[in-house]
């Protein structure tokens, strides 16, 4: 079958590796769509920003945002069968501490990483735990599905706990494919959306979503754009998907007293003023990150409710043999969301 690789320095390798077989509790999977991250891009660099070891060996398949269809399923899984319609979550935790147990996999303290500490869906096929796969509804594609496993996700649950609404106005840093699931999820829940960005054609993409103002920050004060939007009070909510440093002290700056602010956009390091920016706004400040494997349904059944246009911030659509493209591409920020496709 063949496999992506990403030995770090920007290289992509197009592999020839053996179809694998299930073991006990896992199922063999066959992609359909395989979705490019952001955080992808630390594994193409050489830098992962998650994982153990392996992560930094060079020879794991990346793809933690896959969905495809059970062709094998090993001895002791049930209600799966080959032909179900799957997507993964990427979380693969012990099973038996007090954060599984709950349903927050990525939290156990022995977590591995789809497509960091064992093989993604960039490849033919792919083995997962039985546990990890998530039903797709038949109404759903398989883009879709691929989508919600990260993006859309990992929205969901933060707007969620925030308790977004009708009545919020919500202002949105960073219209990359996190971004742009924010704005949809947003929009879903009611809320008036802003979006800010330093790019005009994510900004039009924002627009094309649905969002109800924008604000390109280098050509304006972000901050004061988000007050005079909000009648000088700032936004209800502010959620920063870039990881700019920059962003997330705006973020901070424009909420209004009392109101939320969510760091999704991953940061190794930011300097903020507490006292200022939160103590004396008795704001809440969470993080965002992935969401409950429990929730899936809930998700999946939103999207489709609401009638959500996820594929619709997919811009390039790639074959395996074009990942060095595709990387290239998405790394130079010349796609939004790009995705593998197998017919």
């Amino acid at each position: 079958m063949r496999a992506v690789i990403l030995p770090g320095n920007k290289e992509v390798h197009v592999v020839d590796r053996r179809k694998p077989a299930p073991k006990e509790g896992e199922v063999l999977i066959r992609m359909r769509v395989s979705a490019i991250c952001r955080s992808d891009m630390s594994l193409y660099n050489g830098t992962p920003i998650v994982g153990g070891d392996a992560a930094k060996t060079g020879h794991i398949v990346p793809g933690h945002e896959p969905a495809g269809d059970v062709v094998e399923v090993g001895a002791g899984v049930r209600g799966l069968q080959p032909g179900d319609r799957v997507a993964v979550y990427l979380a693969i935790g012990c099973g038996h501490c007090s954060y599984c147990l709950r349903g927050y996999m990525h939290l156990c303290p022995q977590w591995k990483c789809v497509g960091f500490d064992v093989d993604g869906g960039d490849a033919d096929y792919m083995i997962a735990p039985a546990a990890c796969c998530l039903k797709l509804p038949d109404e759903m594609s398989y883009e879709t599905g691929a989508l919600l496993t990260d993006n859309v996700g990992t929205q969901y649950h933060t707007q969620k706990t925030l308790g977004v609404s009708g009545k919020d106005s919500v202002a949105v840093f960073g219209l990359g494919p996190m971004g742009s699931a924010a704005a949809l999820v947003a929009k879903a829940r009611g809320a008036r959306v802003i979006a800010v960005d330093v790019l005009d054609s994510r900004l039009q993409m924002a627009k094309e979503l649905g969002v109800d103002a924008i604000v390109n920050s280098t050509q304006q004060d972000a901050v004061q754009a988000l007050r005079d939007w909000t009648y000088g009070e700032g936004v209800d909510v502010a959620i920063d998907c870039s990881g700019s440093p920059v962003a997330q002290n705006t973020a901070l700056d424009a909420a209004r007293k009392l109101g939320s602010v969510a760091f999704v956009g991953e940061s190794r390091s930011t300097t903020i003023n507490p006292s200022d920016q939160m103590i004396r706004k008795l704001l809440r400040v969470v993080g965002g990150w992935h969401f409950p494997v429990w929730e899936w349904e809930e998700i999946a059944r939103f999207v489709i409710d609401q009638n959500i246009p996820v594929n619709q911030y997919i811009t390039h659509r790639f074959s395996i043999e074009q990942a060095a493209e595709a990387f290239r591409m998405f790394d130079e920020r010349v796609t939004d969301k790009a995705v593998f496709v197998w017919e």
